[in-house]
């Protein structure tokens, strides 16, 4: 990747307008390879511009270009090559045989919900009775705990499934275990050391496992178990007329897969694409009404609908009260409860984003300008433990740092992990696991507790640690950009073809390009905190929208490098070609 510019973003002067932006940013282009270009045109029937696309996401090959573009569902990969898949499959197919008591174990975040919800509907369809389990999040935490097995024992499970938890929960599988309940742990998160001593465990990240592709959400490990195990019971007999048709079931792991921010590439992308298809036209009165109370069009469920409204409002659930009430809503066959569970997650998701502005306020003021150390560490005990994560995200956008929020109840404190690209956060929890109680998670986000009493002594730790380990320029962040065109080659054609290579999440981010030399012609400030905008470049001008730029009007003379992303508005029953406004660059005056 080549560096196209670095800018500064100072107060620019325009004549009466002022524009302020953040902070500094690096502005990056991959190369253009104009024969590669030519020969996947050719080849695949698409504009040059889209071919880049393509190469800039390392598909050079016109077959595995051909296959992104069209994914299959003939390209998942056989579930068994999870290891411990042999053992589970035959495991639950004994328990349903012998009639057992089984419960699926989740997690409180949309991730852990859908897979709960997965296997609860799953099971429930072949006729097999099972209870869930999600825990509180502020007084059991993350992971399987002994209170919640040992009242699951005197239910009389004799099995437990986990779904997005259980790596790290030996002790927890040991209890169980001396209970006479076998667990079956599926997950995705990073394995430290040896795995639990469960009777089966299946995570793609565990040493000598053979399964290709490591980038799975937890709800994308149970629809594995699920396929695998349907593919038991048929062995079994236990299919007397129907068997599940499971892409049914992709509305849900779809959801869940967005909403984890794993890759959306592989066998994620085939999952999510076929999975918003389904979603498009499910049948489920908790999705439809979930829908609806989004204000999303039924028929018009995109990856960035779930990424920012669905899965908050889910999310709102586990992070407010309980995560039972979006378990509820996306099992209830009831039109009526799945209203009214819908709108009571709204309210949720509302009184969330009231405490996450008060902590991000908070947060800000403790941190000040931010510019002593390369890691925030911040700790409190007014903070809500269940809106940590989303606070901490919006500080590392603000400051662009590693960031750990900690909330502290009592005696211990729980914290949130947000990096930056390039830093994985784990790594620095393993040098400061002998100040924690426990920690775990991914490279980008992650999870700890600590007690009170070890808080100053983690972050002054932490801290010195991300001071020695990050330079200045990782705390540059970037913008991407997938090529350079003029307003004259953004059209309808290359939206469509944009269109395809959707559903756009991580690792597969939705295009960014920039127009160089562009004339902004006019502004006006549209609902008091965005930006419309006309936009000149050689004779042809294009109408764009500039999110929460507000504080930029008016802009006009000067030349500009716009980042945007081109989409068709939809209004009233007309389609017209817009861009998406990402970030103003300034072209120098030549006097």
């Amino acid at each position: 990747m080549h560096t196209l510019c670095t800018f500064k973003f100072p107060e620019i002067a325009l004549g009466a307008c002022l524009i302020t932006a953040r902070m500094e940013k690096r502005w990056k282009i991959n190369p253009v390879n104009k024969e590669l270009q030519e020969e996947l045109g050719r080849e695949l029937n698409i504009l040059p511009v889209t071919a880049q696309l393509l190469i800039n996401r390392g598909l050079v090959d016109c077959d595995r270009a051909f296959s992104f573009l069209r994914p299959d569902l003939n390209n998942l990969y056989d579930p068994f090559l999870l290891k411990g898949m042999d053992s589970a499959v035959r495991r639950i197919v004994s328990a349903v045989t012998r009639g057992e008591k089984i419960a699926v174990y989740g997690d409180y975040d949309v991730d852990g919900t859908t897979s709960t919800a997965l296997l609860h509907l799953f099971f429930r369809e072949i006729g097999v009775d099972t209870l869930c389990y999600i825990p509180e999040r502020r007084t059991e935490g993350y992971g399987l705990n002994a209170g919640a097995i040992k009242a699951l024992h005197e239910k009389g499970v004799r099995l437990i499934i986990t779904v997005d938890c259980g790596t790290s929960n030996h002790d927890e599988v040991d209890i169980a275990r001396s209970l006479g309940i076998d667990c079956i742990i599926t997950d995705h998160h990073e394995v430290s050391g040896d795995p639990p001593g469960a009777c089966a465990f299946i995570n793609p990240l565990q040493q000598g496992c053979g399964f290709p592709f490591k980038g799975l959400a937890g709800v994308g490990v149970a629809f594995n178990l699920m396929v695998a195990l349907r593919a038991g019971l048929r062995d079994a007999g236990w299919f007397k007329d129907r068997i599940p048709n499971l892409k049914r079931y992709l509305d849900i792991v779809c959801i869940g897969t967005v909403a984890d921010m794993v890759p959306l590439v592989d066998e994620n992308r085939v999952l999510a694409s076929f999975g918003l298809k389904e979603l498009n036209n499910t049948g489920r009165a908790g999705l439809k009404a979930l829908i609806d109370v989004c204000r999303i069009r039924r028929g018009k469920v995109t990856a960035e609908n779930i990424a920012y409204q669905i899965a908050p409002r889910i999310n709102a659930a586990g992070r407010m009260e309980r995560a039972d009430t979006a378990l509820r809503l996306l099992v209830t066959g009831d039109e009526r409860e799945a209203v009214e569970l819908a709108r009571r997650l709204d309210r949720e998701n509302s009184s969330r984003q009231n405490v996450e502005e008060r902590m991000r306020r908070e947060a800000v003021e403790m941190v000040g300008d931010g510019s002593l150390n390369r890691a925030i560490v911040l700790s409190s005990d007014n903070w809500h433990p269940g809106v940590i994560g989303i606070v901490a995200s919006r500080l590392v956008e603000r400051f662009y740092r590693p960031v750990v929020l900690i909330a502290v109840e009592g005696e211990t404190g729980k914290g949130s992990v947000r990096s930056i690209k390039g830093y994985n956060v784990m790594e620095g929890l393993r040098e400061c696991s002998g100040l924690l109680e426990r920690y775990g998670g991914h490279k980008a986000a992650a999870g700890l507790t600590v007690r009170r009493g070890r808080i100053d002594d983690f972050k002054k730790a932490y801290t010195e640690l991300l001071n020695r380990t990050l330079s200045d320029d990782d705390l540059v962040p970037e913008v991407e950009l997938d090529g350079i065109v003029s307003l004259d080659e953004v059209d309808a054609r290359l939206v469509s073809e944009i269109e395809r290579l959707a559903p756009f999440g991580r690792s597969n981010e939705r295009p960014l390009l920039c127009a160089t030399g562009t004339d902004i012609v006019h502004t006006e400030v549209v609902a008091k905190r965005h930006l419309r905008m006309m936009l000149r470049q050689s004779g042809r001008t294009r109408y764009a929208i500039a999110f929460d730029m507000a504080g930029s009007h008016p802009v006009k003379g000067g030349r500009f490098d716009v980042a945007f992303y081109p989409y068709m508005d939809e209004w009233n029953g007309s389609r017209n070609l817009r861009l998406n406004v990402k970030e103003l660059k300034e072209q120098p005056q030549i006097p």
